[in-house]
């Protein structure tokens, strides 16, 4: 199939280079005679879909956005359970995805970067995919699951994981060659890490994520007999906004909702905290609008992508047995606080779409409140599909709210993000959210503080941290943010 590959793990050597975005997928590790040996699951035994969106905020209709159009995001919704209030535990995506994917917290998997592989602290940890290999799923992934570099790493293996996996599909549109029609805010500064866009020529298919959906497809139509884990990775809405012009249309540029007055976002606010987007950076009113706009049209086109993937688990029979996981590695900025992209530890930034849909739930069709984290998606996976949970994992089973939407959630959802260079020293930026306040202390509090009643003032103009009427709660707030270091399941396997 043309610009898309499909390699078994249990074909090829061992080539695994931590710390590398090379790093490839498949081992001597993953031999086919240790496949034959592993434990085959029950018929009754769910499958797992495990679908990711690269760098998507809750800018969807089912999340309340009357302008995006995200048909089948919400007809997902629909068919499970809806988390209003899901947390990443790092708005940067390889810090983000490996919290998800291990089950652990940044402060033990000591990835805080996008270079550091947890293999190298942690060789023997289970991943979510592996627990369900080693359990005689059958686990294959498309694209960007670990992390990719984007759009540097398209069409390479990432920065993967081979014990993971018993195959990859890795594919490569259009998108990545075509990068010479990209429009930025930032010229000369790349793609991947700056806010660029492209209302591109030619069909879906063409691109690399409309690639992704053939590609899984392919692989559900081929394993649909056995039990799977089946990881699928959409590069977007991830920058450079790259989409089919059609999908640009949907979104008149004067219908664009931009930051008139980011500046009273900013009013009051500690330095570190503002420092993920550079302070010098000046966008007109124009290019806001066409920025916002491509960011809109690429979170359409992969909604198309993933109604490709829905669709063919409903024909070929599998919806009724398989746990459908959507989620994103973080939140974004489009300009509020004077912010674009990631990496804050403000609300737009941690906050993240999860949706999960659990044949038989009582819950299915609404949505909770109750908080939840990332890193409870491992133990959730387990628990529905009665596995053994590893005693590494440091999340909590969101099971209960899946029958229950009403039921109480998590306590607090813990956030963090990283300051500084390895030149003038490093430090971290810690933010606890719970049902009414969200807190952060950047360099425990030597750099600042924040404080946000999330009821009072949803957007975070206020910070309330230096209001003696709120006192109490900065000292209650401070006292439960400090105990995410010490809340440890058991130490990680070494």
């Amino acid at each position: 199939m043309k610009n898309q590959s499909i390699t078994s793990c249990s074909s090829r050597p061992r080539r695994l280079r931590l710390a590398s975005l090379a790093l490839f997928a498949c081992g001597t590790l993953l031999a086919s005679g240790a496949a034959l040996a592993r434990e085959t699951p029950a018929a009754s035994k769910p499958n797992v879909l495990f679908i990711a969106s690269d760098d998507l905020s809750t800018r969807l209709g089912c999340y309340g956005n009357a302008l995006v159009r995200s048909p089948n995001v919400d007809r997902l919704a629909r068919r499970g359970v809806r988390f209003e209030r899901a947390y990443c535990q790092f708005p940067l995506c390889s810090p983000s995805r490996t919290s998800i994917l291990t089950g652990m917290r940044p402060d033990t998997t000591g990835v805080r970067d996008l270079s550091v592989h947890f293999r190298e602290d942690h060789p023997k940890v289970v991943t979510l995919p592996q627990l369900f290999r080693n359990h005689g799923y059958y686990t294959a992934r498309v694209n960007k699951i670990y992390h990719y570099n984007v759009p540097d790493g398209i069409g390479t293996a990432g920065l993967d994981d081979a014990p993971s996996w018993d195959e990859i599909g890795i594919t490569n549109g259009r998108d990545r060659r075509e990068e010479n029609k990209i429009s930025t805010f930032r010229p000369g500064s790349g793609y991947g890490g700056t806010v660029s866009w492209l209302a591109a020529d030619g069909a879906d298919v063409e691109q690399t994520d409309g690639l992704g959906a053939r590609t899984a497809i392919s692989l559900l139509e081929r394993i649909k007999s056995r039990p799977f884990f089946l990881a699928v990775g959409f590069f977007r809405p991830h920058t450079p906004y790259v989409a089919p012009k059609p999908y640009f249309g949907l979104y008149p540029l004067e219908k664009m909702p931009y930051v008139e007055h980011p500046e009273l976002g900013r009013i009051g606010v500690p330095r570190p905290a503002l420092a993920s987007t550079p302070a010098d950076q000046k966008i007109s009113e124009a290019m806001q609008r066409e920025a916002i706009q491509g960011y809109y049209a690429s979170i359409s086109f992969m909604d198309a992508q993933l109604g490709k993937v829905l669709d063919a688990l409903d024909r070929l029979g599998l919806a009724d047995n398989t746990i459908i996981v959507f989620w994103s590695d973080h939140g974004y900025h489009l300009g509020e606080h004077g912010l674009w992209q990631k990496q804050s530890l403000f609300e737009e930034a941690a906050q993240v779409p999860l949706i999960i849909a659990a044949p038989g739930k009582k819950g299915n069709g609404r949505s909770t409140r109750g908080l939840a984290e990332l890193v409870d998606v491992y133990p959730t996976l387990a628990d529905l599909c009665g596995l053994p949970k590893p005693a590494h994992l440091e999340g909590d089973t969101l099971a209960p709210l899946l029958d229950d939407p009403d039921a109480p959630g998590q306590p607090a959802a813990w956030t963090q993000q990283r300051r500084g260079t390895k030149k003038s020293g490093f430090f971290l930026g810690r933010s606890v959210r719970t049902d009414q306040f969200r807190y952060t202390e950047w360099d425990d509090g030597r750099r600042g503080v924040q404080l946000y009643d999330e009821t009072a003032d949803p957007r975070e103009l206020r910070n309330l941290a230096d209001d003696p009427a709120h006192a109490d709660a900065v000292a209650a707030l401070k006292k439960l943010l400090a105990s995410e270091k010490t809340a440890r399941r058991a130490p990680a396997e070494r």
